[in-house]
């Protein structure tokens, strides 16, 4: 089947804190590259970046420390962060932060000495979020498009990536570039590259309760599997504990409302009235979002649930005025469901937020393939077991900084275009084209059936009987994908087709998360197993990881690598530990 083509220097696939980031990076470096970003949605406007509300974790108080913050990260990992690059997210968020406001323009809420203002965010041994009041990823997305619009840079709208296609000989060899659908017209577009970055965000939209919006279908990770590329850590969904049940008159379900609601003092209600949270933790709403999500659903699963299945959320004891000045954008969102979250109490329920797991890539953004990075939710390693909330915004913007400045570095010595394998070009054009051939044209429930699979199966909590449950589900969901036909008219924004693209990556991507979930044999961060809920000996840790060969996907279990500090160790306590990056 025939296809568009065209070329481009720098190819950034999302156009979130990651992918700005780095189009404006690599103009920087290098004025004269051609800079393009490629997004299924509208730049600007899609993307999990915009969609934070919390804020952005830097160690800039006096008391605080990159020393401390990095502890913070590697303990609320559970120890499973690859530790070089939780240490460049910890003193590169001092630089980004700065660059924000000084370069980009953003307006962080302030104290009255002109400080930083910097709020309580769970699992922290310190107050070190910065934020604009609850609207940051608003305040960030909104600066940042300025910038990439005055850059020169060539944007892409409903440009929905499909393959990514390396150079003749194999993925050793470097990316060439990426098979895309023009979403408007649902032709086939081959754009060639010197480099990729792949920034598309994840999104765990696989489950019942989810925070990010239903076009983030984990295409990115899909693709790199596809490609030859390892998945680590995929166990490891963040649930948040407190996303908006709305109930069925409301499409709003499953939206976030953040921690700094817990950190100001919010407390969690069961349906019995009760406060509950210090029976699981001695430090109550404040504990990290993984055991703030068990503690919500032993409640869930006892009976003492709010009308909805689900239990409340209150912020009126801190007076309604005071919270409606500090949260406006979470009281008009409530407000506008029907919910009085200044003054009354708000049903809520863990929603799947994060996928801690991603892409193995290199502290400069790169991957075993020359030519190919990542960053912000595609990447994996950062966080380990669980992401501390804040943390998620500062790593898109830093590594996203990174992969800008080493893709134009990248170039700088190796100036020219990949060949395609075009026979990858054909397979993915084959492979988007599977639900075009004769059969019944009838659209099913899959995706309901998925989310119940998941969220029951390999959910807050997990067992073994469980985890092989939902595997043999989802093989016979795949089977139900494979038999599905659609009507092969009008390509231009079939839904349907889209619709079966996104469930085609959701269902691979489940797939991945199941066989991690089932081999990691103890309880980590947000991955508990009932039937192993210790955590087991610190000291030989080990990651999971997952890539896709000739039969199938393979699994592999690899030693955690201490390189910074070991188990029972601080930098706090041993400054000689510090790396000479500080």
């Amino acid at each position: 089947m025939k296809y568009e083509y065209s070329k481009t220097d720098i190819l950034i696939l999302g156009s979130g804190g990651a992918g700005l980031f780095a189009a404006l990076h690599a103009k920087q470096a290098n004025p004269d590259l051609d800079v393009t970003i490629a997004v299924k949605g509208l730049v600007g406007k899609s993307g999990c970046t915009r969609m934070v509300q919390g804020g952005y974790n830097v160690a800039l108080g006096e008391g605080d420390s990159v020393e401390r913050h990095f502890m913070d990260t590697i303990d609320g990992g559970k120890w499973l962060p690859r530790q070089d690059l939780a240490w460049r997210l910890v003193v590169g968020a001092i630089e980004r932060i700065q660059e924000l406001e000084n370069e980009i323009g953003c307006f962080f809420d302030r104290n009255p000495d002109g400080s930083l203002h910097q709020k309580a965010f769970a699992g922290q041994t310190f107050d070190r979020t910065v934020h604009k009041s609850d609207l940051t990823g608003i305040e960030i997305i909104n600066r940042l498009m300025e910038k990439v619009k005055a850059s020169g840079t060539n944007c892409l709208e409903e440009y929905r990536a499909i393959e990514l296609v390396p150079a003749k000989g194999g993925l050793k060899n470097g990316i060439a570039g990426v098979l895309f659908i023009n979403m408007r017209t649902g032709a086939y577009h081959f754009i060639q590259a010197k480099t990729v970055l792949l920034g598309t965000g994840a999104g765990p939209t696989m489950y019942l309760y989810h925070t990010p919006s239903g076009d983030k279908t984990c295409d990115g990770l899909a693709m790199a599997l596809r490609y030859g590329l390892a998945l680590r850590d995929m166990e490891m969904v963040q649930f948040h504990p407190t996303g908006l049940l709305g109930g069925p008159d409301t499409r709003m379900t499953g939206t976030v409302l953040e921690e700094g609601l817990r950190g100001a003092g919010g407390y969690l209600i069961n349906g019995q009235g009760e406060r509950f949270m210090s029976n699981y933790d001695p430090r109550g709403e404040r504990a990290t979002r993984d055991v703030v999500s068990r503690g919500i659903y032993a409640e869930m699963r006892a009976g003492r649930t709010s009308p909805m299945g689900g239990v409340y959320i209150q912020m009126s004891h801190l007076g309604a005025d005071k919270v409606s000045k500090m949260f406006p954008g979470m009281v008009q969102r409530c407000a506008d469901c029907g919910f009085d979250l200044a003054g009354g109490q708000v049903e809520v329920v863990p929603t799947a937020h994060y996928l801690m797991g991603g892409i193995e890539f290199e502290v400069d953004c790169s991957t075993e393939s020359p030519g190919l990075f990542v960053a912000g939710e595609d990447a994996g390693g950062v966080h380990g077991a669980n992401r501390l909330g804040g943390n998620g915004v500062a790593n898109s913007t830093v590594f996203g900084g990174i992969a800008g400045d080493s893709m134009a570095q990248f170039i700088a010595q190796h100036k020219e275009w990949r060949e395609p394998d075009t026979t990858v070009i054909d397979q993915g054009i084959a492979r988007a084209e599977r639900p075009f051939t004769d059969g019944p044209h009838q659209f099913s429930d899959l995706r309901e059936k998925l989310a119940h699979v998941m969220w029951n199966d390999v959910g807050v909590m997990r067992t073994a009987e469980q985890i092989k449950h939902a595997q043999q589900q989802l093989i016979g969901l795949k089977e139900e994908l494979t038999a599905i036909r659609i009507p092969g008219g009008d390509r231009a924004f079939n839904l349907s087709w889209h619709d079966w693209l996104n469930l085609d990556s959701l269902l691979t991507i489940s797939q991945t998360i199941a066989m991690a979930a089932l081999a990691r044999e103890d309880s980590r961060g947000a991955h508990f197993r009932e039937d192993f809920p210790e955590t087991g000996d610190l000291a030989s840790s080990t990651f999971t990881s997952i890539s896709l060969r000739e039969k199938g996907l393979e699994l592999e279990m690899k030693p955690v690598c201490f390189d910074i500090v070991k188990p029972g160790q601080s930098l706090l306590d041993s400054p000689e530990l510090v790396p000479h990056s500080a």
